[in-house]
């Protein structure tokens, strides 16, 4: 398991997006989002498959801490958070 601290995580609709995703990645079949801490925990230690990860919960507007948190990442996260609540599993 590897389990990364992200930023601009605000809510189960954040969340939620983060979860479908991260599923879309071939070969993460789980995945965790821990909405106090802000990690996201997936089933693997493969270094290029967490190599994805971190590139696909940047590309959706949840940089890594430590990475730059530019204002088109916090546009992104927010546009993320508002789908995920709109799409979120019954």
């Amino acid at each position: 398991m590897t389990t990364l601290e992200i930023l601009n995580l605000k809510c189960g609709g954040c969340a939620n997006s983060i979860k479908k995703g991260i599923l879309t990645i071939e070969g993460v079949d789980e995945v965790s989002v821990d909405l106090e801490t802000s990690k996201v925990t997936v089933n693997t230690v493969d270094e290029q498959l967490v190599l994805k990860v971190k590139e696909k919960l940047s590309s959706m507007g949840y940089p890594e801490v430590g990475d730059a948190n530019t204002v088109l990442h916090k546009a992104k996260s927010f546009v993320s958070c508002a789908t995920g609540r709109i799409t979120k599993e019954e």
